[in-house]
């Protein structure tokens, strides 16, 4: 049997539409196809609350790849892109946000698991994907599903969600054809029945069939659903140097057809002003997207209310908090703290790697750096060893994390005191460092050419996808 969903290329392309959108609709050919988009994109009112950032502020986009197959989609061109009818599913797999900072700073996407185990408000634990129809079939359509979607991931990342677009099958495809062969390396070559690649290692040269074949492939591959979301992300790189190249940007009569595919495809929330982003398009050039992936903990089978054994992804909570920070960067109050002293600091130390005794050890290190330090023994699995504190103790926060080289830092609502949480990263006291000379006293934002692909069960890793990269 064929697979039966192909979101994760729906998503790549679609999101190339997007992102070329905002690049062209800055240009004089764009402008003239803008009017074809305006008249296309279906508007939503599908953002929960009224507050959204405004224009010239960092802005946070959900972006959306979904089952629904919209009017248009015959059995013979299902078939074609070997997917079937989605027998009225409207489960997200694929989800996105993309994070445009405020100043023009390189933008990033951040991509979160579709099997993520999560609270959704209303409907207790279940897979991140399921969000949306359950939102869909108690709050009203579309826009009830996207609310509860909107909610839910704000609530697993912390992040704002400032506007939405979904996107459909039909569409991709149209996008697909629009922007042209694309092509790809793999380390080693590709055979699937389920989705239907066959490539071999090294570069190919991929049509929008062989595209989808490509994405949508998890079996065979290491980790499975994690890999092919990185296969998601290197498409989509892949797909912004293609927009370069393709000739689109140059041709109106293909602005025209981009514009019109991405419209067909897209719902997006009424405020989602394309001409304003359009002004944050330096942001979105090939090279200036950094892509990373929500920390996991790793795929275990667990058993859901009813009994049944469910595959998931176990998300590393204890670490969200400071992966977000790492991709939006510090707030100010911690920026502008300085360091408090040691002996003014109380700092509670936690063991998340189940090594016996190492939070003891840590908390004696602490002790001897004139720290006030306690351990807490309930324990938890984290990946990133992180430094967390109550808003307000920035300058004792930054006291920890300048003895704790490589520690991520996060305020967070959960902790009453600095806590730091030794992960499976292995970062640990130096007791030989000082809170006047540690680097780590002043984190900023990573560049997305600083990160590196992850492994499962990392914590938050990243990727800087550059036309000579090759993936599994």
């Amino acid at each position: 049997m064929r697979a039966s969903s192909g979101a994760p290329v729906r998503l790549a392309r679609a999101l190339a539409g997007i992102l070329s959108l905002l690049l062209l609709t800055g240009s004089g050919y764009g402008w003239a196809a803008y009017r074809t988009l305006q008249t296309a994109v279906t508007h939503v009112d599908g953002l929960p609350g009224t507050k959204r950032s405004s224009s010239d502020a960092a802005q946070n986009i959900l972006l959306v790849g979904d089952d629904h197959r919209p009017d248009g989609a015959s059995r013979q061109l299902l078939e074609q892109l070997s997917t079937q009818s989605d027998g009225g599913s409207t489960n997200t797999d694929t989800m996105m946000v993309l994070h445009l900072p405020a100043g023009g700073q390189p933008a990033t996407v951040i991509s979160l698991p579709r099997d993520s185990w999560v609270d959704i408000p209303g409907h207790g634990t279940a897979k991140l994907n399921s969000a949306f129809a359950r939102g869909a079939a108690t709050g009203g359509g579309d826009a009830g599903g996207m609310r509860l979607l909107i909610t839910t991931v704000e609530g697993v990342t912390g992040l704002h969600i400032d506007h939405f677009a979904r996107i459909s099958l039909l569409g991709f495809y149209r996008i697909a054809e629009v922007l042209g062969p694309v092509q790809v390396c793999l380390n080693h070559a590709a055979a699937d029945p389920y989705s239907g690649v066959d490539l071999p290692a090294g570069v190919s040269t991929l049509d929008a069939k062989q595209a989808l074949s490509f994405v949508r492939q998890r079996h065979g591959l290491p980790r499975g659903d994690l890999d092919r979301q990185v296969r998601q992300q290197y498409f989509l790189a892949a797909e912004l140097r293609n927009l370069r190249s393709s000739g689109v940007l140059v041709n109106p009569g293909r602005l025209h057809e981009l514009f019109a595919a991405v419209g067909a495809a897209v719902q997006t929330d009424p405020g989602l002003d394309l001409l304003d982003l359009a002004g944050r398009a330096s942001q979105l050039g090939p090279g200036a997207v950094g892509f990373r992936t929500v920390p996991v903990l790793g795929t275990p089978t667990i058993q859901d209310s009813n009994g049944d054994d469910v595959s998931i992804v176990e998300l590393d909570q204890p670490a969200m908090r400071a992966f977000i920070t790492q991709v939006v960067g510090p707030p100010a109050a911690y920026v502008d703290a300085r360091p408090a002293a040691p002996s003014s600091v109380a700092v509670q130390v936690v063991n998340g790697t189940g090594e016996p005794g190492l939070a003891t050890r840590q908390a004696e290190a602490l002790t001897g750096l004139g720290f006030q330090a306690t351990v807490d023994r309930t324990g938890t699995s984290t990946t990133l060893t992180t430094v967390t504190y109550p808003r307000g103790e920035e300058a004792q926060a930054k006291a920890v994390a300048a003895v704790v080289p490589g520690a991520s830092v996060a305020a967070s609502s959960s902790v009453t005191e600095v806590t730091l949480t030794l992960g499976t990263d292995g970062r640990t006291v130096a007791s030989t460092s000082s809170p006047s000379a540690s680097p780590s006293a002043s984190p900023s934002r990573a560049s997305p050419s600083q990160a590196r692909p992850s492994a499962a069960g990392s914590g938050g890793g990243g990727s800087s996808f550059s036309g000579t990269s090759c993936i599994n």
